[in-house]
């Protein structure tokens, strides 16, 4: 399973940018959760939103009220980002926690590449 992670750019503060992660692979599986995640220089890497199985979601203190992470498909996720703010800017990455169906194992950790959200001032 891969997923491909796509819609980072740049914008001014005040600004909106539409990040997408898809997950894709030729066994059949399902996901479990699906999240976003982010590296700024200098920090470690954190956690932006998630959203489980069921349809609850999760949010970092420092976006709620201005990101929304929601499913476009069965497998995959936007994640809209309102009101950026400088602090906002960093690599973006995706992550899937996914079952491929057939396996007896846990869910495995799946990554995509990161994509840039850089938000001037």
């Amino acid at each position: 399973v891969q997923l491909q992670a796509s819609g980072g750019g740049l914008v001014p503060a005040g600004g909106s940018l539409r990040l997408s992660c898809a997950a894709s692979g030729r066994s059949r599986f399902s996901i479990i959760t699906i999240a976003w995640y982010r590296a700024a220089p200098g920090k470690q890497r954190e956690l932006v939103a998630n959203w489980r199985t069921g349809g609850s979601t999760n949010y970092t203190d420092s976006v709620k009220g201005r990101f929304t992470i929601s499913r476009s498909s069965a497998n995959a996720v936007y994640l809209q980002m309102n009101s950026l703010k400088p602090e906002d800017t960093a690599v973006y990455y995706c992550y899937a926690a996914i079952v491929e169906y057939g396996s007896d194992g846990p869910p495995t950790d799946h990554w995509g590449q990161g994509t840039q959200v850089t938000v001037s001032s």
